[in-house]
């Protein structure tokens, strides 16, 4: 007989609701047919993460409702799919018309280069999905215990070797998607298969997927926009003269943690190996596989692949790595990045295409007032014989763009009032922030709303200063779980409670290294009043070319911090300052 204590640990709830959902059917088709109410039951909410969705409703409106005694205003958020953050001018019209009928009337360009719709009402879901794939893209895997959207350098193409990548990101994508036909029977009318079960349904991910989240970046040295070091796993690629040697292999980054839980951090991927253009695949599968097979199901709060990577060491990783493959991988390549931010203005190609990044403030595409980027951008649409690249940090490129279409662009461009990026500010234009309220369930504090008001209050300092066009990261979250990858800003904010936040200061402009926290708690005026001695002494004494982030280290403000495990090494010191 086992003793309790060597009985296995229980597993997390959402393991059976995975396990008995017959690969992700779950009662989904019976949910939507349900006209009585707006949302779905809780373990269809946990199963149409993996198509897509997820159920939210208007925080803005709940007390009045709750005063009325009515429901939360249930709608629901669909993310769409685009590796390498690339569609066609007729898909962005097609989800630009989809927005008109969700409740926000908005696109939103996430820090993944996804787009998401918010504000589709129930009814209208299965409608909004099929006109999604219509359009021939999917929201197949944008959530759930899968790998999500693949991310790639947006950058306009300097060689063939940028066309290469994205390719490569895309055929990674491709490749880890779930086989479930649960998607298409639900949502696009498919043939319902009769016998589904056992493996083959599921070949690399089985009926439990993985025990969280998975994602993949491509980055290309110098620039490092897609912050390659914040993902499970990430390739660097390697470049000698105009040729694609191959990718250095990274492993074990991740972003979220929670409040009070020291246990838990964000953490910097590891470079692990180098593997060529044509093991790339193979590797993405087999690391996949690693987490599906040695990943915690019974801690989700530990359950990310940086907590695998953390409690094994790379070392354990890669000889499991090489072990599946079957053969063994080269040791990883010199590489140099310079900066995380984007491209603004007209950039022309290696083909002789002109390229055009427009700045999108929060990632919100939308009309209002004298604001006319939703309009803009579609007019642009209509014309545009290229591409559309949604940035990392929330902006676009509109891209491939012939020299005679160039003068004709930048007149809508003009006309829609798109090129701000001009006059805006250097931190402005290095900002990130997550959506939070009102839709997302898990904000604490503002985000989209806030960051802007306190850009605003902080460029009247920098602007005294000299230091208004000066490039400073600012990145904000209304919760810890890290979506707008603020632990990767010069500057982060993390929502503690309703309008305060945790101050943190000293990431790496390069992406290659984690802030730390310098102040617990504080609201919009202590968080200015923290700042503002800062930046004074930025301006009166940072070295040539010195980074604010580096300065900060430099100057003494707070300790660098390279590692995921120290990142929460100073806290008890601060807490007992601010209690003194």
């Amino acid at each position: 007989m086992i003793s309790d204590s060597q009985s296995p640990e229980k597993l997390h709830k959402n393991e059976s609701i995975k396990s008995a959902s017959e690969f992700l059917r779950g009662t989904i088709l019976e949910g939507l047919s349900d006209s009585l109410t707006g949302s779905m039951s809780a373990d269809d909410q946990q199963l149409t993460k993996f198509h897509g969705i997820y159920q939210q409703d208007n925080r803005d409106h709940r007390a009045e409702r709750r005063r009325k005694k009515l429901d939360k205003a249930y709608t629901f958020m669909a993310r769409i799919c685009l590796p390498g953050g690339t569609c066609t001018s007729e898909q962005w019209i097609a989800i630009d018309d989809l927005a008109n009928y969700c409740e926000f009337n908005t696109l939103k360009i996430t820090t993944r280069q996804a787009l998401q719709l918010h504000g589709i009402l129930k009814s209208n879901l299965k409608n909004t999905i099929k006109t999604v794939n219509d359009a021939l893209l999917t929201t197949l895997a944008a959530c759930g215990d899968v790998n999500r959207n693949v991310m790639c350098n947006p950058n306009p193409p300097k060689s063939e070797i940028y066309n290469d990548v994205q390719s490569i990101a895309e055929a990674v994508d491709t490749h880890l998607k779930p086989r479930t036909s649960a998607y298409a029977e639900i949502w696009l009318d498919g043939e319902k298969i009769v016998s589904h079960g056992g493996s083959d349904a599921e070949p690399l991910y089985g009926e439990t997927y993985l025990p969280r989240k998975f994602k993949i970046a491509f980055a290309i040295p110098p620039h490092n926009d897609v912050d390659v070091f914040a993902h499970c796993l990430g390739f660097i690629a390697i470049i000698e003269g105009d040729k694609l040697l191959g990718f250095n292999v990274t492993v074990g980054g991740g972003m979220g943690m929670t409040h009070g839980n020291e246990e838990t951090f964000p953490r910097l991927a590891d470079v692990i190996a180098f593997c060529t253009s044509d093991q790339v695949l193979d590797v993405s599968e087999k690391i996949v596989s690693i987490q599906r097979d040695f990943g915690d199901r019974t801690n989700r709060a530990h359950a990310r692949f940086k907590y695998t990577v953390e409690d094994r060491g790379k070392d354990s990783i890669l000889k499991e790595l090489e072990a599946r493959l079957g053969y063994s991988l080269e040791e990883p390549k010199a590489y140099k990045f310079e900066s995380n931010g984007d491209l603004y203005g007209w950039v022309q190609d290696f083909e002789g295409f002109w390229n055009l990044g427009l700045y999108i403030e929060g990632g919100r595409v939308l009309d209002e007032g004298n604001l006319k980027i939703k309009t803009g951008l579609k007019e642009i649409a209509k014309i545009h014989k290229g591409d559309f690249r949604l940035t990392a940090n929330q902006n676009i490129i509109i891209g491939k763009i012939a020299e005679k279409d160039k003068k004709t662009i930048q007149a809508l461009v003009e006309e829609y009032e798109l090129d701000g990026y001009e006059r805006f500010s250097g931190i402005r234009k290095n900002q990130i922030a997550c959506v939070a309220l009102p839709t997302c369930g898990l904000a604490l504090a503002e985000s989209e709303r806030y960051l802007p008001k306190l850009v605003s209050d902080i460029e009247v300092l920098l602007e005294e200063l000299g230091l208004f066009k000066e490039p400073i990261v600012i990145r904000s979250t209304g919760c810890p779980n890290g979506c707008g990858r603020p632990y990767l800003g010069e500057i982060g904010l993390v929502g503690k409670v309703p309008g305060k936040y945790n101050l943190y200061l000293g990431a790496g402009f390069d992406g290659e290294r984690l802030n730390k926290l310098y102040k617990n708690s504080v609201t919009h005026e202590q968080i200015l009043d923290c700042l503002k001695p800062i930046f004074i002494d930025f301006a009166k004494n940072r070295k040539a070319n010195e980074r604010f982030g580096d300065f900060t280290i430099r100057a003494g403000y707070v300790n660098a911090t390279n590692d995921g495990n120290a990142f929460h090494s100073d806290l008890k010191e601060i807490q007992y300052q601010e209690k003194s």
